[in-house]
């Protein structure tokens, strides 16, 4: 089985879609998909596919979009020529005590793949390897095809999971940026980062990078105005001011020289440093 959620859904059985057309069902399908290996009780499901207010049917409705969904695996496991005998849907998306599971029989999930690698990344931050971090965080993010659950109606319970994955995401792009600033990256990452300030127009960390960045690049003012578009974004939408850590950056920019710019993460006043030193904002 291939189970795919960072984009749109796409869960495989034997290499053939098992994604059903219908709103409700692939509902079912992203949730059973997001837990799989483990069961997903039947009132979760409800929950889900109801906003917490299920009719009186819920329960009998739920079977039927699991009957709906077996009837897809069965026909996948069939074009593949699996003997009824060795294997049937029942084996793949398995009735449990109070609930259903769907078993992933070790194949590959998308979500926790990007688990593992951009688990290994960090450790490699903290290591001090940035290559290594670069390269596998690069590797984590690059199995996201599209924000998590694209195509799926999404209720309370599957609401809170994408935005979770997004912070997951953002936080392995923000540690990605970082190790290739350290090692020296900073005319590459440009466009990227013009694009996602854009984007994230209140995130402090890309915005910090995003000033290093083209400060580096010897565009001192740039970098500036970079701050005081967001100082602006921030006070307009937000009613605050930005960290002490971006105020710090700030300054460092006024007062370093054309080369180098740190981020002190507490206290200490930002200073020029020699190019394979940075630390983080806030």
């Amino acid at each position: 089985m291939e189970i795919r959620v960072l984009g749109t859904l796409d869960v495989r059985v034997c290499g053939m879609s098992v994604v059903p057309s219908a709103p409700k069902p692939r509902q079912v399908l992203g949730l059973l998909a997001l837990r799989a290996d483990q069961v997903v009780p039947a009132g979760v499901l409800a929950d889900e596919l109801w906003s917490g207010r299920p009719p009186r049917s819920a329960r009998t409705t739920v079977q039927t979009y699991v009957l709906q969904l077996r009837d897809l695996i069965d026909r996948a496991l069939a074009a593949a020529g699996v003997p009824r005998g060795v294997s049937c849907a029942k084996d793949v998306l398995v009735t449990s005590p109070g609930g259903y599971l769907l078993n992933s029989g070790g194949g590959l999930t998308d979500l926790r793949e990007f688990e593992r690698l951009a688990g290994t990344g960090y450790r490699a931050m903290d290591d001090e390897d940035y290559p290594a971090a670069a390269r596998q965080l690069g590797e984590a993010l690059a199995l996201w095809r599209g924000p998590a659950f694209a195509d799926v109606p999404v209720g309370g319970q599957l609401a809170v999971e994408a935005r979770r994955l997004e912070e997951s995401r953002l936080c392995a792009l923000d540690q990605r940026i970082e190790a290739d600033l350290r090692l020296g990256r900073h005319r590459v990452l440009l466009a990227e980062l013009t694009v996602l300030v854009d984007r994230y127009r209140t995130h402090e960390s890309l915005h910090g990078q995003y000033m290093i960045a083209l400060h580096r690049s010897g565009r001192r003012g740039e970098a500036l105005q970079a701050y005081q578009r967001l100082r602006n974004t921030l006070v307009r939408e937000l009613g605050m001011e930005p960290s002490a850590g971006l105020r710090r950056l700030q300054r460092a920019v006024l007062l370093a020289g054309p080369e180098r710019v740190e981020r002190e993460p507490d206290g200490a006043a930002a200073a020029p440093v020699p190019a394979g030193r940075l630390s983080r904002v806030g």
